[in-house]
């Protein structure tokens, strides 16, 4: 969709086969989020998620980790990179590396992450496999602000889904993922319309401070 003057501007940022960016992208194309892709970010050329956008005709810039002498100067082009295309907001779908504090810093406020746990529970990796291990009842997915302490930023919202008896990661890891298509982009609508904000750290929905995350239905 090309950029649209009243419009907010949202950019992405994944390295894996970009089902989130399909889902946010269904929901810009059909209204529900009233915004602009401006622009789709990757450290790795040839995701599947970069081959999506580019069926799409989404703006992408990659950039490859390996040509760069530091995590620091990587994440510098990174965020010029970002910052050049003008993004109200910048939203992690599936982004696998781990964000110097430099670039939290640059858009703190405006950064989101979608995380595949009910956080405080399981940051990092591997979260389906280590809530299966210790036996949880509940799992599901988490949409919070990013700060520099990984997966620890201020929480927005959740879905939660219960863990069945046979569950195995693959089945657990899919039906939450189908859950993450409807979570994601009701965030997304939420920063579109202004109802979303961030003031010194505290998160605010309708201009009330969120001090538990809004849990989100499951599709």
């Amino acid at each position: 969709m090309s950029a649209t003057p009243d419009r907010p501007r949202i950019a992405v940022v994944l390295s894996g086969r970009g089902s989130t960016l399909r889902a946010l992208h269904d929901a810009v194309l059909a209204g529900t989020v009233p915004a602009t892709l401006c622009g789709v970010f990757s450290d790795r050329p040839t995701a599947l998620g970069v081959a999506l956008a580019r069926e799409r005709a989404l703006p992408i810039v990659t950039r490859e980790p390996k040509t760069f002498a530091t995590r620091e100067a990587f994440d510098t082009a990174l965020a010029a990179d970002i910052a050049a295309t003008h993004p109200h907001w910048v939203l992690l779908a599936g982004y696998m590396r781990i964000l110097t504090p430099a670039f939290c810093r640059q858009f703190a406020g405006r950064l989101l992450n979608l995380h595949p746990s009910l956080l405080p529970l399981y940051p990092g990796l591997h979260t389906y496999e280590r809530a299966l291990a210790d036996g949880q009842t509940e799992h599901g997915s988490t949409v919070h602000f990013v700060t520099a302490e990984l997966d620890g930023g201020p929480r927005i919202a959740q879905v939660r889904l219960p863990v069945m008896a046979d569950d195995t990661s693959e089945t657990l890891s899919a039906r939450v993922q189908a859950a993450e298509h409807k979570l994601y982009p009701t965030v997304a609508r939420w920063a579109a319309l202004g109802r979303l904000d961030w003031n010194g750290g505290q998160p605010l929905l309708d201009q009330q401070p969120l001090t538990e995350p809004i849990q989100v239905t499951p599709p």
